[in-house]
């Protein structure tokens, strides 16, 4: 939908120097832009007016000046434990809000494993920020009386940006949508290459609410209308008269240029724009003229840097009911098989969490990718990544139960859902409209708040499941303990002392590929002591033969990482009488220390 007051500003230059044709098309679109201004709480109608407490609900979707207004509920509710920032700002200007969670009694937030989530980076995407502010509101409402949750909290740090395309957010509720329009951030582009800028988008002709599907009676059409269900349309067969030609999106010329809906806003992909194995526009539409053009990504790209405990990721999209991990590309070529059997855990274990859905290789199993956000949290970040695709559309059923495993049209049931479990809410009737274009025409079909979303009854299991998935995997964050289980005296004054490092959870002190690529420092176990000496000290690789691989220099700094479910073992000879601390230090999953006396 067209800025009301841009328009109304420019109408009578248009109508001075447009052809009649367009200059009333144009008058025509202004008036049915107050219409749709009138009819704004049409679209707002899953929304709720009422004012947000803690515990949130999710029997409704949250507009972008909610989700504020929920993460500060939560903020006031728990401000021991949260802490909310503004991780930069939209091309448009909003806040993009971020809120940690943390425990300060347990420790900083920097020096725990971290756990981050967001949602949202396509503006239509909404539910996926309901499952962002559902996963907080659970860490936070259950903290105290749910055990598990409770040591989920104590243990980790959580960073959680509920919509990511704050702009897009927004306007996908105050303005006339389709279910898959408005993904962009709002970067204005020449889609048309005509010189102007997001000048032709879809128009709410019949002031709705919704960008609805134009058709035109048309006997040389290449559709029919569906016996079944005169509502839907089927393709004809080369031997039949057609009905109907589809004419797009409700829309109408804007610019006079004789196409219609060719410029709307964008298209920069929020997730095509990130700065790893980005490629052009040219190889990938929506990459955006380069890596990080859009702001959003770039202050998120810094808000994760700047934390380096991230070692779990999830990022939440719309639809399709599946958990996706890299390579977003076959060229990346094949993730390293230990980390691979990190994600085979967590995503299995996904599958079991939430009904229907699938765990899949993106580039493998959907298709290719370039400049993804989960690309580079993995590769650059050193995070365990995974998509999440919300929502399943064939649970949007009407059957009996003999009738369950058989196949049927999913258009025609998914009407029947409308109609009968829905009450009519999600389809719109056709009724027909005089366009200044294309004359008598009809306008109907899906609304917006359909298709690609659950209506509100089912969102909350929705959310709850999704939620749950990262709770698994926060709790197979690394757990490691520090144990030092001989010390031997060698002589007068030298030891051999051993210790051991246990990590009691599936995922490894770092990513394999951070270890592979030397993407930042290993894990570091460090001897000190007044007075004392480390002589001798590396991995203890077979403590009944005394096998050591010593260090050759430094023997009191060892590098390393704690496999997930596993140990390392060192063995240092130490010189010298009195404490002798070891300090282990991790930044994906803390810190330890340990102190003995060596003595008589």
């Amino acid at each position: 939908m067209k800025k009301f007051i841009i328009l109304i500003g420019m109408l009578g230059i248009v109508l001075a120097l447009a052809p009649l044709s367009i200059a009333q098309s144009v008058s025509q679109s202004a008036q049915e832009l107050v219409d749709a201004s009138v009819s704004t709480q049409k679209a707002l109608m899953f929304t709720t007016t009422d004012r947000i407490t803690v515990p949130l609900r999710f029997d409704h979707y949250y507009t972008y000046e909610q989700v504020g207004e929920a993460l500060r509920a939560l903020h006031e509710a728990y401000p021991e434990l949260t802490s909310i920032d503004v991780v930069g700002k939209s091309e448009e200007g909003r806040d993009i809000w971020a809120m940690t969670v943390n425990n300060p009694e347990t420790g900083p937030a920097l020096n725990k494993p971290g756990v981050y989530v967001d949602g949202n980076i396509h503006g239509n995407e909404i539910q996926a920020a309901e499952v962002a502010l559902a996963f907080l509101n659970r860490l936070l409402v259950s903290y105290g009386s749910n055990p598990q949750i409770t040591e989920l909290v104590d243990r980790n740090a959580y960073y959680v940006i509920p919509v990511v395309n704050v702009d897009g957010r927004y306007h996908f509720f105050h303005d006339a949508n389709t279910p898959s329009s408005n993904r962009s951030i709002r970067i204005p582009k020449d889609d048309d290459n005509d010189g102007l800028f997001d000048e032709d988008g879809p128009d709410d002709l019949d002031g709705d609410g919704n960008i609805c599907t134009m058709r035109r009676a048309d006997p040389f059409g290449r559709y029919k209308t569906d016996p079944e269900e005169p509502r839907l349309m089927i393709p004809v067969k080369p031997d039949e008269i057609g009905e109907w030609t589809l004419l797009g999106d409700e829309g109408i010329d804007n610019d006079g240029d004789g196409r219609i809906n060719e410029d709307a806003e964008g298209y920069v992909d929020g997730n095509r724009n990130w700065g790893y194995n980005w490629a052009p526009p040219y190889v990938q539409r929506g990459a955006g003229d380069f890596p990080f053009e859009a702001l959003g990504m770039r202050t998120i790209a810094k808000f994760i840097l700047d934390r380096p405990n991230i070692i779990v990721v999830y990022a939440f999209h719309n639809s399709g009911g599946m958990y996706l991990r890299g390579p977003g590309s076959e060229s990346e070529g094949p993730m390293n098989p230990n980390d691979v059997n990190v994600y085979n855990f967590l995503g299995e274990n996904a599958e079991k969490i939430v009904p229907g859905y699938r765990y899949l290789v993106l580039w493998k199993d959907l298709y290719t990718t370039y400049g993804d956000f989960t690309s580079f949290t993995y590769n650059l970040a050193g995070a365990y990544s995974f998509v999440g695709e919300l929502f399943i559309n064939e649970t949007e059923t009407y059957r009996s139960p003999e009738e369950i495993d058989l196949p049927m049209d999913r258009s025609q049931e998914r009407l029947k859902f409308s109609d009968n479990v829905v009450q009519g809410e999600l389809y719109k009737p056709w009724k027909t409209f005089d366009h200044p274009q294309y004359g008598d025409i009809e306008i109907g079909g899906w609304v917006k708040m359909s298709s690609r979303l659950p209506h509100p009854f089912m969102l909350n299991e929705l959310v709850f499941r999704n939620s749950s998935a990262v709770m698994f995997a926060a709790a197979q964050t690394p757990k490691i303990s520090m144990e030092v289980f001989l010390i031997e005296k060698m002589s007068d004054n030298l030891f051999k002392v051993r210790v051991r490092l246990v990590n009691a959870n599936a995922i490894p002190s770092m990513t394999y590929k951070s270890v592979e690529k030397s993407l930042f420092p290993r894990d570091i176990l460090s001897v000190s002591g007044e007075g004392i000496t480390v002589v001798a000290g590396g991995r203890l690789l077979d403590p009944y033969l005394d096998q050591v691989s010593y260090k050759e220099y430094r023997p009191e700094m060892q590098m390393l990482q704690v496999p997930g479910n596993g140990k390392v073992e060192f063995q240092f000879l130490v010189s010298g009488r009195g404490d002798l601390t070891f300090d282990y230090a991790s930044r994906k999953a803390g810190k330890l220390s340990e102190t003995i006396e060596l003595s008589e």
